[in-house]
């Protein structure tokens, strides 16, 4: 690993160039981490010492892609409160029910009409129901929208859609690896889940005294390295009964938020977040290769579309079984609209099962799609709603009767 440290360098300053250039043009940085990823890679070139490719540094660039999910989900947990997360309970569970079977069904649907086999529809429908996390938490923090009416439910759905995946990846590798599936197994997967995360938040509510006193440490160093082992084990353990390493990560966040320490974790975790945060989405540009793209182009843009249409009914249906407002309700599917780690973990599913290969650009394809209008999508959403407000009367106001 002579020139590891090298093509480390190489890859920040690129990732730093792109930066710079997203700033200039007033626009969402994301998806100009993505695409220099995709620039360069295995399909690129290596001039003297300067190798493009990042063969030998693939890997850890990966693994400082993992961490940046961490730091972003664990960030927008400390932004946000356990005790409201458990006060809508009930709502998250319509709203994230109601996200799941329209984008599901719609997945599904779009399978069969296309001509897929069985597996490969269940494969293109997991594809196309989960939301990328790490993307909707740079967002939602980007443009200081964590405070918002509609983040809760946004919340609440990412962790129905950890529930959701826990379940649905062990029905599939069964199907998929195996040709048969334990119900029973499937179950207990499900419950596992569904039962750390509850209880996790309940007991970590209940220690907020006890962790205020073990974070009352005056050295900074002392204080995030305690931080750092907190969020790195519980994410890890997560990862070991089938919830996602990113929720684990969410639900620290959301526990250390209710302690009187957040604010100093919110200022020195900050760094860290964007970094690492950074270097995730450059990571995983470096996993699309555009010269396999080109026969996967109409089926994955009429995925797209079924995607977005059915994101904004989700998310206008979700929003409005939890009394929001129409606006924030719209606000919900253009937020959670971006796919990405998720679905490729899917389409790899497929991969490893033999499935028809067309999956793989298909997803990748799809995902740089949504991965670029998501961020655009949020950003707009107020113009978006006005214009479709204009045509659908979601928001019918009362008229203000005049005094005579």
């Amino acid at each position: 690993m002579d020139h590891l440290v090298l093509e480390i360098g190489l890859a920040v300053t690129l990732i730093a160039l792109v930066g710079l250039l997203s700033a200039k043009l007033r626009f969402s940085v994301i998806p100009f981490y993505i695409l220099i990823g995709m620039a360069v890679g295995p399909h690129a070139l290596k001039i003297g010492v300067f190798d493009f490719r990042f063969i030998e540094s693939a890997p850890f660039i990966e693994f400082l892609g993992r961490i940046g999910v961490l730091f972003l989900l664990f960030y927008l947990g400390l932004e946000f409160s356990v005790g409201r997360l458990i006060k809508s309970g009930k709502s998250i569970a319509v709203g994230g029910t109601i996200y799941i079977l329209i984008n599901f069904s719609l997945g599904l649907a779009y399978g069969w009409i296309t001509g897929f086999p069985l597996e490969e529809m269940l494969v293109m429908a997991g594809i196309t129901t989960i939301s990328s996390s790490a993307i909707v938490a740079k967002v939602l923090v980007d443009l200081k929208r964590t405070a918002n009416p509609e983040t809760e439910m946004i919340l609440g759905i990412i962790m129905f859609e950890d529930i959701f995946l826990a379940v649905y990846i062990s029905i599939l590798s069964g199907l998929v690896l195996s040709g048969a599936t334990s119900l029973g197994g499937v179950l207990l997967s499900a419950l596992y889940a569904l039962g750390f995360m509850l209880l996790f938040l309940i007991i970590g509510r209940k220690a907020v005294p006890l962790l205020n006193k073990l974070f009352n440490i005056r050295s900074n160093e002392l204080f995030l390295l305690l931080v750092f082992g907190f969020l790195f084990v519980v994410a890890g353990f997560s990862e070991t009964i089938h919830v996602a390493e990113a929720i684990g990560a969410l639900l620290v966040g959301l526990v250390l938020a209710e302690t009187e320490h957040m604010k100093r974790i919110e200022h020195l975790i900050l760094p860290f977040r964007d970094f690492f945060g950074a270097v995730f989405f450059f990571s995983f540009g470096l996993t699309i290769d555009p010269l396999a793209l080109g026969g996967a182009v109409w089926l994955s843009i009429g995925a797209v579309a079924i995607t977005l249409f059915g994101n904004f009914v989700a998310g206008m249906l979700a929003g409005r079984s939890a009394g929001l407002s129409p606006k924030a309700s719209s606000n919900i599917g253009l937020t959670i609209v971006s796919r990405g780690e998720f679905s490729i973990i899917m389409a790899n599913l497929g991969k490893t099962g033999g499935l028809l290969e067309m999956l793989q650009p298909f997803a990748a394809l799809y995902v740089l799609i949504l991965a670029i209008l998501g961020p655009l999508l949020t950003k707009e959403s107020k113009t978006i709603f006005k214009m479709l407000n204009m045509v659908f009367k979601f928001d019918r106001k009362k008229p203000v009767k005049s005094i005579e």
